[in-house]
């Protein structure tokens, strides 16, 4: 079996749960667009391949923890500028937790 080296970023949406109770369709279509606009454009920006889907969790396999961190730092910071234009929730920063 050959071996080779990996990074892996794991993430999942905080507070799925509770969003989906509040809104389902709207939180379904919200994560759709998320992975869609942002997720999959950061990971291609840094060479990522999925490996899994799990609901809201994402598993991603990159040759580089540099690229792995690349992506997380990006989709982190694209979320945070995302969210400061929703409407704030009760009890939450924003709509996505």
């Amino acid at each position: 079996m050959a071996r080779r080296l990996a990074a892996i970023l794991a993430a999942d949406v905080v507070g799925y749960s509770r969003l989906m109770g509040l809104d389902e369709a709207g939180t379904l279509a919200a994560f759709k667009a998320v992975k869609t606009e942002l997720i999959d454009a950061a990971m291609a920006g840094h060479d990522g391949r999925i490996v899994k889907l799990m609901g809201d969790g994402i598993l991603v396999e990159f040759s580089s923890v540099v690229s792995a961190v690349g992506c997380a730092v990006e989709i982190q910071r694209q979320l945070r500028e995302r969210n400061d234009k929703l409407p704030q929730i009760a009890g939450s920063s924003s709509a996505w937790g």
